[in-house]
């Protein structure tokens, strides 16, 4: 898979490349990616339906700094989502 912006991502720091089939790499990019991977990650998402349905769930069951905009992205995109869903708050003592 060739995605420039999201194969050099800082969120990949760990990691020895981009293997979007992995829902930890997916979520690393969700919590700490760029704006361009973010962008590259959505275009991705919009023509693959499983890609959608994984962001989607990780979104609810992960805690991210914005799991809601990525709820928003999907719906924007078709996808069934809740955007009000109750998500995983991202620092302790913090609520979602």
């Amino acid at each position: 898979m060739s995605a420039g912006a999201l194969a050099s991502s800082r969120a990949l720091w760990n990691r020895r490349g981009l293997d979007l089939r992995s829902d930890e790499v997916l979520a690393q990019i969700l919590d700490r990616g760029e704006m361009a991977a973010w962008r590259e990650l959505y275009a991705l998402a919009r023509e693959d339906a499983e890609l959608r349905r994984r962001i989607a769930r990780i979104a609810v069951r992960v805690p991210l700094p914005l799991p809601h905009f990525w709820l928003a992205a999907l719906k924007s995109l078709g996808e069934a989502v809740d955007v009000g869903a109750r998500t995983p708050a991202y620092m302790d003592g913090l609520d979602a």
